[in-house]
């Protein structure tokens, strides 16, 4: 939430004054089993961990990211595991995968495999729950509206659709809720019109992972793997669709969308529709061809 975000500043704030003072400070980034998506805490890591060094305080900060996932941001593919692997070893971050908290008590950390973490600082996602149960609508144990994947309709209901975070697609992203809110126009467009829908729900993830000096741009194009344990993977032979780039020039694609995307909102018009989305879709696309592998 909002107050907890504002919360989250103040205690970096009381960090950064300690780590001055140079007092030895622990600061522990944990993502628990049941988070489906975890690329916004790698972001807060990196983020952190670029600000500590303008601020001068870097160097009494030990910064650790424990994870329960087998690989970094494991639904994103090898590609996003590779970039991590190497800004952790690149920043002095402790990494470590497969990582399973049972526990959290005062200032510890507890695994499944009896190890412990000291932090002075949590930083941590919660599980992913749903935040309102429909009675009487199929579900899965964690309160997900069962739905079709192409058209986002409710199973066994299909005058009701769930599109973005109340449906059971496992990754849970802006990018792809917009993706699934076109799928569902286009599909009670089809349904008025008597005709199939032209753009099904396809999910290709686009992100770009800021780090305060540099950003990571991401295309990655998922299937429904049907395990539970890892429920989305890379589609193979999408290899043309799966794109990783890292470069201080992304974090420009960053601005642009945060400058475009509300002004789309306010207008009440689709995000990328319009002149500006045009221009920057261009923009997108030419600076993918030049960074991405």
């Amino acid at each position: 939430t909002s107050d907890e975000m504002l919360s989250l500043r103040a205690a970096l704030g009381r960090l950064r004054e300690r780590a001055r003072a140079g007092e030895r400070q622990d600061v522990l980034f944990l993502v628990p089993p049941n988070n489906k998506c975890a690329g916004p805490l790698y972001e807060m890591v990196f983020m952190l961990e670029t600000w500590l060094r303008r601020e001068h305080a870097r160097d009494a900060v030990s910064i650790a990211y424990a994870t329960y996932e087998r690989t970094y941001i494991q639904a994103f593919g090898p590609r996003l595991h590779d970039v991590v692997t190497g800004e952790f070893a690149e920043r002095g971050i402790a990494g470590a995968t497969e990582q399973v908290v049972t526990e959290v008590r005062d200032g510890e950390a507890v695994f499944a495999d009896g190890s412990t973490r000291r932090f002075d600082l949590l930083i941590t996602f919660p599980p992913y729950v749903a935040a309102v149960r429909y009675d009487g609508l199929p579900s899965d144990e964690r309160g997900f509206l069962h739905t079709e994947l192409e058209s986002r309709q409710v199973v066994g209901h299909p005058e009701i659709y769930a599109p973005g975070d109340a449906g059971d697609f496992p990754v849970k992203q802006a990018f792809l809720a917009f993706l699934q809110a076109d799928a569902v126009a286009e599909h009670v467009a089809g349904t008025v019109d008597g005709r199939a829908p032209r753009t099904p729900f396809d999910p290709v993830s686009m992100c770009i992972m800021e780090m305060l000096d540099k950003a990571t741009f991401a295309q990655v194009p998922l299937r429904l793997t049907g395990d539970p344990a890892r429920p989305v993977e890379v589609r193979p032979g999408a290899d043309d669709l799966y794109k990783v780039g890292v470069s201080p020039v992304w974090r420009l694609g960053k601005k642009m969308l945060g400058a475009v995307v509300p002004m789309r909102f306010h207008a009440g018009e689709p995000f990328h529709a319009g002149t500006a989305w045009q221009l920057m879709d261009i923009g997108l696309k030419g600076m993918k061809g030049v960074l991405a592998d």
